[in-house]
């Protein structure tokens, strides 16, 4: 959770105490970083690629001249260069090179990059689709390893071959394996391949040594995933406010997270791992062990980078510690899972895999909000998306359902407050007669509550049990890949972002503030509407326009479909507000029943509070 978060559910709790503090009698005084929103402009494919081989010519052969002389009896396997393989599916283009036995670009072919949002699928891939891969820092999946010569070894520069033609295409249920080898010697060799589902992000990777006794130290070898993924998002520090490497160790998901000041992270881990990932805000590279048992750790770090056009990016290095047993032939299997992430894609590879779908917590309890987004909110978006194929109408039905389930607790709310607002003229009345006396004001007071069966938190509760419901609304609408460059109406182009209507051109100082979100001032305006319906006392009429402010400004740099969430709740309460305040009757003050009249949390403290000081009096 980003520190612009953070603020806001502090902010939101504020609001909400000073609500329900104005909406209850006054008591005596015994009764108490963040990340900007810098729109990064990626470089187009084109200038990425041109700028890539700029910078592989200049450390290549330096690269080359360095690992002959340091990777020993492994020095004659350096390649220069490698020739590409394309596999083509129906999901995604993968780009193999024969240097490292290797992925070099992976496109998802039904995710647009951010300068192509709203292109309709043409078949131009190249150019519009989310490429994954860093290829101009690294080879991605790598074996390294420490000869019994001392030299340290990675697969990521060797010479690879392979007999499989330039480019293949599956489709439907087919599947393709592709083969690489890189032959050391007679009998000597070490084997890379790859089976692809044509209808599948996953990809099952099988590592063979041949012959390879007597040449890896330590009894152990790494298979790694270097350089991370690509930010592929138009804003690249609000992508790496949700990027991280996560691993599920320990029965439990571990997030690593690097710093924003740029300083490195690390961490390694002992034991079973089930799996390894690096990820940004929607998608992942996954490295799955077929049998988590044979794995003897992982190790991860990470690092924040500037970009040039003042973002961030993070990029993570991970990797599995895999036992080596000196066989003769030596195979580990890993299932590799390189696309969006989907929490119905990756269930139905693994349960623990949905743990990547980040639904947030409510105040660190995690367990009280996840639930209620997982097996909720989720299942129901879903559901509505099957008759309503545009997500900016599912939205507006999901607020609408989302108050009428909550209509019991809010009916409830409204009635306290509307309760202790006709009891407030016996109150002014208690403590003009008792001003003198204010531990028998207090008394008296609660004698009232209980009198007429009101409870001074009786507003505060219902609140409080929908909190979880919102926060888990706030972590779906914010990581939702359904999401992801989902048009509505009007100005409004994509719901995962803000739907800005106006460029300031400059930054407002301490705020931040420099682009205007439509639907945040919507929301503000029915925030100001509803707060004038609830705020009657002329002595808090500056919070009616104070709130709406402060929640528009921070809102201004949500993404567009939480704003719409809001904006059409506030809407549904506005209507549900002035229907029970001038539809209902049944909201009367009349004294309860004694034989049914129950102690209130407060009148139990005040009758202990009693009852010690009687003490107190008797002992002196």
């Amino acid at each position: 959770m980003d520190k612009n978060t953070t603020i806001a559910f502090i902010l939101i709790g504020a609001i909400l105490v000073v609500w329900l503090f104005i909406n209850t009698p006054e008591r005596t005084e015994q009764t108490k970083s963040s990340r900007d929103t810098t729109t990064v402009e990626e470089k187009k494919p084109d200038e990425q690629t041109k700028l890539a081989n700029e910078e592989s010519k200049t450390t290549s052969t330096a690269n080359e001249q360095k690992e002959e002389t340091t990777l020993g009896i492994f020095s004659s396997q350096v390649a220069d260069s490698g020739r590409i393989i394309t596999i083509e599916t129906d999901l995604a283009i993968y780009e193999m090179s024969t240097k490292g036995g290797n992925f070099h670009k992976i496109f998802l072919k039904k995710f647009n990059n951010w300068y192509s949002a709203g292109i309709a699928e043409n078949g131009q891939y190249y150019k519009t689709s989310v490429q994954l891969i860093n290829y101009s820092l690294s080879n991605v999946y790598n074996i390294s390893f420490i000869s019994t010569e001392g030299k340290a070894v990675n697969t990521n520069n060797l010479k690879f071959e392979t007999s499989s033609k330039s480019k293949q295409i599956i489709t439907g249920e087919d599947t393709l394996l592709l083969t690489f080898t890189m032959e050391l010697g007679p009998g000597r060799a070490i084997q890379k391949r790859y089976l692809f589902n044509a209808s599948k992000y996953l990809i099952k990777s099988d590592i063979e040594f041949l012959g390879f006794n007597g040449l890896i130290t330590d009894n152990t070898y790494d298979i790694t995933w270097e350089s991370g993924i690509r930010s592929v998002e138009q804003n690249s520090t609000n992508e790496a406010t949700y990027s991280s490497a996560d691993i599920y160790y320990g029965d439990e998901k571990v997030v690593v997270d690097a710093p924003g000041d740029g300083e490195k992270i690390s961490e390694d881990f002992n034991g079973k791992v089930d799996w390894l990932a690096v990820r940004n805000k929607y998608f992942a590279a996954i490295m799955i062990p077929s049998d988590p048992m044979e794995v003897e750790g992982a190790y991860v770090e990470g690092q924040t980078f500037p970009t040039k056009s003042l973002g961030l990016k993070e990029v993570y290095n991970v990797r599995l510690v895999v036992p080596f047993k000196g066989a003769e032939i030596e195979k580990r299997s890993i299932n590799l899972y390189i696309g969006p992430v989907d929490y119905d894609r990756l269930k139905l590879i693994s349960p623990n895999l949905t743990e990547l779908v980040d639904f947030g917590s409510f105040f660190g309890l995690k367990f009280v909000v996840r639930p209620i987004a997982e097996y909720l909110l989720l299942p129901l978006f879903k559901f509505l998306n099957l008759f309503i194929p545009n997500y900016g109408f599912v939205i507006i039905i999901f607020s609408l359902i989302i108050k009428i389930v909550v209509y019991p607790l809010t009916r409830k709310s409204f009635q306290s407050m509307k309760k202790m607002q006709l009891l407030q003229p016996k109150i002014t009345e208690l403590k003009e007669k008792f001003k003198d006396d204010p531990q028998k004001m207090n008394k008296e007071t609660m004698k009232l509550y209980q009198t007429y069966g009101v409870n001074p938190a009786g507003g505060c509760l219902p609140i409080l049990l929908q909190m979880p419901i919102f926060i888990a609304l706030w972590g779906l609408f914010q990581a939702a890949i359904e999401l992801r460059q989902q048009p509505f109406i009007f100005w409004i182009k994509d719901l995962s972002v803000p739907d800005v209507i106006y460029d300031l051109g400059f930054k407002f100082p301490l705020i931040g503030l420099q682009e205007i979100s439509g639907l945040a001032l919507l929301m503000g305006i029915t925030t100001y509407f509803q707060q004038k319906m609830s705020i009657k006392d002329p002595k808090q009429q500056a919070l009616v326009y104070m709130m709406p402010v402060m929640l528009t400004i921070l809102f201004m740099t949500f993404p567009s479909g939480l704003n719409l969430y809001y904006f059409m709740f506030n809407v549904f309460s506005i209507a549900q507000q002035y229907y029970i305040n001038h539809k209902q009757t049944d909201v009367e003050l009349v004294p309860v029943d004694p034989s049914k009249r129950k102690k209130g949390f407060m009148q139990r403290l005040m009758d202990a509070a009693d009852q010690q000081s009687k003490q107190q009096k008797n002992k002196k």
